[in-house]
């Protein structure tokens, strides 16, 4: 009998940790249509999946009052589970347990979960819904974020690192996701800020609102800071789980294939005439990239930030893909700041975890300008420049159109280490277009004609001339800089045929502690 009534302890004892805050806490969360922390991690994992750790830990501090309110488990759920029958570790930050505030306690709960995905070499998943730092413990707070943000640091490229933002996520808690390699925000219910509306008008004088400050939608068009926005948890989730499909365990191993009932040879009629005969018309590169990939399926990344350039994955064949492509779509696909920051981090990432890269490239050149220049766009190419450079996983590059000037060079070119570069008939590789270069080359020559007609008619023929020699890809492919000119319809074929061939590259960079690229 005595064994039994510890048994029911047990459950007892369980199911109170299970209820987290409390009852009417959790009537609270749902009535702001958020989950509480163990519907999200059942929803994410598969069914049955979930392995709890640290049910029983409560918190150890003294001050303010606290030693006489104690939570089971002290605010965050840890544990582990599978997606798709992969491993994954997972904490989930309970918002009915004092606000999911951060103490000592709970990030040990955390740095535990992290140091075992990293000894298992599994990814780990943070669901963050907290309101920050548990004050009444002071400094051990601060204590227990900085752990968090070493486990961080030391996981990145190893394991991959997803954050998705359920709620507030404010002060020093924004730094644990922002170290992590994607972050998910939900619209209404998600912010996240170093300083909040409050202090901010303190500070500044500035009155501004919560969602204006740090919202999804800010973060996702503006600050760049959050990769995917999305309406709701049920989409966060099912976006996670999508995400996690394209990648590794971690650094050592290889993407999941995936069976492909979409045939290689697959030929895409209509890629032979989406470029327009104008070269100054634009067209929608991701129609380019729906008519190649595997059953045209494309989880693209940073949606909504810096338009000019797209960035996400795909599967040839059945292969996880990393796929960077400039959007002539927007702002006619030009490189700027933000593009070059957001393509270079994408290709870091897919470079870290053994993911191949495809890039389109359809790029006018970098964006003049005392702005551009002011924020640095010679130190942000130079990023992204450097991140092609270094990758030394497979690396297939195809020029649809313009690719000209130093923006030629960054798109992966051969000289930065391109494996197969490829172009379509209708690429125009040189150091500008037509127009501009001959205002440079013929310029006076052009000025010494005085009779308009004729000044015109010479401009004109020295155009032809240099479109004849430049708008097309054959003098580069008579160098080797293009590896073949391939028809258009063709190219998933070419593509995957490239990417077969590459399984068995090697190329180690030389020996360093790490490299110093131009933050």
């Amino acid at each position: 009998m005595e064994n039994q009534q510890k048994v029911k302890n047990l459950i007892d004892l369980r199911d109170q940790a299970k209820l987290g805050g409390g009852e009417k806490r959790i009537t609270s969360q749902h009535s702001k249509g958020k989950f509480t922390a163990r519907e999200r991690i059942h929803m994410l994992l598969d069914e049955g999946s979930f392995e709890e750790f640290d049910m029983f830990v409560t918190h150890r501090c003294n001050n303010f009052g606290l030693e006489n309110e104690k939570y089971l488990g002290d605010g965050v759920v840890t544990g582990h589970g599978t997606i798709d029958g992969r491993t994954v570790f997972v904490f989930a930050q309970d918002f009915t347990v004092f606000g999911g505030s951060l103490s000592e306690t709970m990030a040990l709960k955390i740095c535990k979960v992290m140091d075992m995905a990293m000894k298992m070499g599994c990814p780990v998943i943070g669901i963050n819904d907290s309101g920050g730092a548990r004050i009444q413990e002071g400094v051990t707070s601060l204590a227990g974020y900085a752990e968090i943000f070493e486990r961080n640091i030391l996981a990145s490229g190893v394991i991959p690192q997803i954050s998705a933002i359920f709620g507030p996520c404010a002060g020093g808690a924004v730094y644990s996701p922002a170290l992590t390699d994607f972050i998910l925000m939900t619209e209404q219910n998600s912010y996240m800020f170093v300083t909040g509306p409050k202090v901010v008008k303190s500070v500044t004088g500035e009155t501004i609102t919560t969602e204006d400050l740090g919202g999804a939608d800010v973060h996702a068009r503006k600050s760049g800071v959050s990769h995917f926005r999305v309406s709701d948890e049920e989409t966060g989730i099912t976006t996670i789980r999508e995400l996690i499909s394209y990648l590794p365990q971690n650094n050592l191993e290889e993407a999941p294939i995936e069976e492909c009932s979409d045939p290689i040879n697959r030929l895409e009629d209509g890629l032979n005439a989406i470029v327009p005969d104008n070269p100054n018309m634009p067209y929608d590169m991701k129609s380019v990239i729906a008519g190649i990939v595997d059953c045209g399926k494309f989880l693209e990344v940073h949606a909504d930030y810096a338009r000019n350039i797209i960035v996400g994955f795909a599967r040839f064949n059945g292969i996880s893909t990393g796929i960077i492509a400039n959007q002539p779509n927007f702002l006619a696909g030009v490189l700027d700041c933000d593009a070059s920051r957001k393509a270079a981090r994408f290709v870091r990432f897919c470079d870290a975890f053994n993911i191949p890269i495809l890039t389109l490239v359809d790029v006018p050149g970098f964006l003049p300008g005392s702005g551009q220049e002011y924020a640095g766009i010679i130190a942000h190419g130079a990023k992204l420049m450097f991140a092609y450079g270094e990758a030394t996983v497979p690396k297939v590059t195809i020029t649809i159109r313009k690719s000209y000037g130093g923006a030629h060079d960054v798109m992966s070119c051969k000289q930065l280490r391109g494996d197969f570069n490829y172009a379509w008939p209708t690429a125009e590789i040189a150091v500008m277009g037509a127009a501009g270069a001959i205002e440079v080359l013929e310029g006076r020559a052009i000025k010494a004609i005085t009779d308009p007609d004729e000044k015109a008619k010479f401009v004109d023929e020295k155009v032809n001339e240099y479109k004849e020699k430049f708008a097309n890809p054959y003098q580069a492919a008579s160098y080797g800089y293009i590896d073949d000119v391939i028809e258009p319809r063709n190219t998933r074929f070419r593509v995957i045929r490239a990417f077969q061939a590459l399984q068995t590259k090697k190329i180690v960079n030389p020996l360093k502690k790490h490299s110093n690229i131009p933050l």
